[in-house]
């Protein structure tokens, strides 16, 4: 497969992900826009077919549907990985105190490791509000379990931070975040 099957297969998929069911042409019409061509496009959808990942279903010659196979299952099942990534992720969060205090880290140990802690749940929070664009997603019982938990994520951070014996902690972290500013120079 080239890259450019590879492309238009994920258009396929995300589309029927955003959109749930959708009638043939439409989806070819709205992929050959994105990428591809139309020979391609229905090649691919027919070979997404055969593989058993979108289903296929003929009500008349002209009236042809496809929807991806098990959509709220899979959907759920990607839910419920990231749930269980940032629920490690929170317990990270909460042993820090302790783990730094045992094995007396320094300023820059415990600094490095928070702003590693606060890029992961910045991650999972960024993959969360993707996912919120997409009503099969947002309509799952695990996405405001998985919001909740990125809530309490943040004020465990919050609270790490504000008890740490450097009163410049913060400073430090607000410093090592920051994106750099361009120069104006660079600015075309």
């Amino acid at each position: 497969m080239d890259k450019n099957s590879d492309i238009i297969r994920i258009e396929i998929i995300r589309i029927l992900n955003e959109n749930g069911k959708i009638r043939g042409t439409e989806l070819a019409k709205r992929v050959i826009k994105k990428v591809g061509n139309e020979k391609i496009v229905y090649r691919e959808i027919g070979a997404l077919v055969e593989s058993g990942e979108i289903e296929k279903k003929i009500h008349s010659k002209s009236h042809i549907e496809y929807e991806l196979i098990n959509l709220y299952e899979s959907v759920n099942n990607q839910l419920k990985e990231l749930h269980k990534e940032i629920n490690m992720t929170f317990e990270e969060i909460g042993d820090f105190e302790n783990i730094s205090r045992e094995e007396n880290f320094s300023i820059h140990e415990r600094l490095r490791s928070m702003i590693h802690l606060i890029h992961t749940v910045q991650s999972t929070d960024g993959i969360m509000k993707i996912l919120s664009y997409y009503p099969t997603f947002k309509k799952d019982k695990m996405f405001p379990q998985i919001k909740r938990k990125i809530d309490d994520c943040w004020e465990l951070i919050m609270k790490n931070i504000s008890y740490q014996s450097e009163e410049e902690f913060l400073n430090k972290i607000l410093e090592n975040l920051r994106i750099t500013q361009m120069d104006s120079k660079n600015v075309n």
